[in-house]
C-alpha cells in the first residue's frame, strides 16, 4: 500500500515538472521519461510520505540555524540563513568520474603554467603565451617571481564552475584558485541531509566527502615538513561573506582560525598568538585575497593580512594554499590559451573543456570577432565572472544597438587585449 502511495506521489510530481526546453533537462531524458537515476531518488523521498518530508525537513532548517550556517551577500550588513537546497544534483558514478578526471587534469596542467610563469617564464619566450595576457591581470603578483613554492605545489585547492553545454556535454565556465569557496557549505550541508534522509543517502551509496577533507589536510601538513604542524586558516574576519563556512571548515578540519592581527613576523618566521604566547605558524590556508596578504608588498592598506608573510614564503619557511598569485589563472584571457597550453605541456587534449574563448588580443581572432559579433558574448579579458552570470546584457554580441555595437568594435580594435569573446552560455 505505502509502495503504491510512494509511486503516485513520484507520477505526480513528474506530471508537474515543467522542463527548461532551452537548456539540457537534469531529470527527464529526451524522451521525457526520468533518468534512471533519478527514479530510484524521487522513490526514496516518497517513501518517506509528505508528512514526514516536512518534518525531516524542518528539522533539517533547525539544524541550519543551530549550527550559524549563514552567508552575506556582497554589499550587505546583514546575514541570511543558508538555503538548504531539498534536492541535491544526482550525477551517475561513470559520469562524475569522467568530471573528477577532468578536473585533476586541469589542475595539474594550470599547477605547470603558474610554475613556468612564476618561473623560468619559457611560455613567454617560446610565444605559447603573451605576455600581455599574463601581466594585464590584476591577479599577478609580480613579488612572487622566481620564488619556489614551499611544498612544490603552486595549487593546493583549486575549484571549477561547471554547467553542460547545448550539446550535454559538462564545460569549464571558469576556474577559481585566489580563494575558493563553496566547499564547506558543500560539506554542511550534506551532514545536515544526510541526517535528515540517512537511508536515502546508504542506499543509493552516495560518493563521500570526507576523503577530499582528509587529503587536503594531509596534503597541507606533508608538505610543511614538521611533525603535527600548525596549520591555520587566514579568514578575513566576521565581515567576509562566507566567514560562517570559515568557522566551520576549520572545525571539521582542526584547523587554528585566525586573522591578520593574530599573526606576526618574527626571525623570517609566520608567529599565531596563543594563550600560551606566540607559535610558529607551519601552514597557512589563506581566505584572503593575495592582494591584500602582506601590506608591506601588495595593498599598504591592507589590514587583513600579515606584513612579511611574502618574505616568509620566499625563505621557504611556511606553506600557503594557495599561493599569492594562484589567482591569474582565473583571468578568461588565460582561458583561451589552455586548448594549446594541454598539448604543450602534458601532451593530452582537454578532458574537461572550457567554455569556447577567444582572446581579442590575437589579431587573426580579433578580426574573426568584429566581422562576427552577433554570435559572441564579450567581456572582460581579466574578469573573473562567470559567463552568462550578471554580465550586463549589452556584452551579448546580439542584443546591441547599431551605435552600441559601433563602441564596442571601436574598443575592441583600440584595446582588444582588454577584451575576450565567448561562446554564449544561457
Amino acid at each position: 500500500m505505502e509502495t503504491d502511495k510512494a509511486s503516485q506521489r513520484v507520477a505526480s510530481w513528474i506530471a508537474q515538472y515543467a522542463p527548461m526546453h532551452d537548456a539540457p533537462d537534469e531529470l527527464l531524458d529526451p524522451d521525457g521519461c526520468p533518468r534512471a537515476h533519478w527514479i530510484q531518488f524521487l522513490e526514496s523521498l516518497a517513501a518517506f510520505g509528505e508528512v514526514g518530508l516536512e518534518q525531516r525537513f524542518a528539522a533539517a532548517g533547525r539544524r541550519i540555524d543551530d549550527m550559524g550556517i549563514s552567508y552575506r551577500v556582497h554589499g550587505e550588513t546583514k546575514e541570511r540563513s543558508w538555503p538548504l537546497g531539498r534536492l541535491p544534483l544526482l550525477i551517475p558514478e561513470s559520469e562524475w568520474r569522467d568530471i573528477a578526471t577532468g578536473v585533476a587534469q586541469r589542475a595539474e596542467l594550470l599547477d605547470q603554467i603558474l610554475h613556468d610563469v612564476y618561473g623560468e617564464a619559457r611560455l613567454v619566450a617560446e610565444g605559447a603565451l603573451p605576455a600581455t595576457a599574463i601581466t594585464g591581470s590584476p591577479d599577478f603578483i609580480r613579488p612572487m617571481c622566481g620564488v619556489a613554492p614551499p611544498g612544490g605545489r603552486w595549487l593546493r585547492f583549486y575549484a571549477a564552475d561547471i554547467g553542460r553545454g547545448p550539446d550535454g556535454a559538462w564545460r569549464v565556465l571558469g576556474d577559481r584558485a585566489q580563494a575558493p569557496s563553496g566547499a564547506g557549505y558543500a560539506l554542511e550541508n550534506r551532514m545536515i541531509l544526510s541526517r535528515a534522509l540517512p537511508s536515502l543517502y546508504r542506499d543509493m551509496n552516495v560518493e563521500r566527502l570526507a576523503p577530499f577533507f582528509r587529503e587536503f589536510r594531509a596534503s597541507i601538513s606533508g608538505a610543511a615538513q614538521r611533525v603535527d604542524p600548525r596549520i591555520c586558516l587566514l579568514t578575513p574576519g566576521p565581515w567576509s561573506e562566507t566567514y560562517s563556512e570559515q568557522v566551520n571548515l576549520a572545525r571539521y578540519l582542526g584547523l587554528t582560525l585566525v586573522e591578520g592581527e593574530d599573526l606576526v613576523m618574527s626571525d623570517g618566521k609566520l608567529h599565531v598568538r596563543t594563550i600560551a604566547g606566540f607559535k610558529r605558524a607551519d601552514a597557512i590556508w589563506r581566505r584572503v585575497d593575495a592582494d591584500w596578504c602582506d601590506p608591506l608588498e601588495q595593498n599598504a592598506a591592507s589590514r587583513l593580512g600579515v606584513a612579511g608573510m611574502f618574505e616568509a614564503i620566499r625563505r621557504g619557511a611556511v606553506v600557503v594554499a594557495n599561493m599569492p598569485g594562484a589567482g591569474l589563472i582565473e583571468s578568461r584571457a588565460l582561458m583561451s590559451f589552455l586548448p594549446e597550453l594541454s598539448q604543450r605541456l602534458l601532451g593530452e587534449s582537454l578532458k574537461l573543456p572550457n567554455v569556447a574563448t577567444w582572446w581579442c588580443g590575437r589579431e587573426s581572432e580579433r578580426d574573426q570577432i568584429v566581422e562576427a559579433l552577433s554570435d559572441y558574448a564579450i567581456s572582460g579579458a581579466f574578469s573573473d565572472r562567470l559567463p552568462g552570470f550578471g554580465e550586463r546584457r549589452e556584452t551579448l554580441g546580439h542584443a546591441l544597438s547599431s551605435e552600441e555595437r559601433v563602441r564596442l568594435i571601436d574598443a575592441i580594435n583600440q584595446r582588444g587585449v582588454d577584451y575576450v569573446a565567448q561562446e554564449p552560455v544561457n
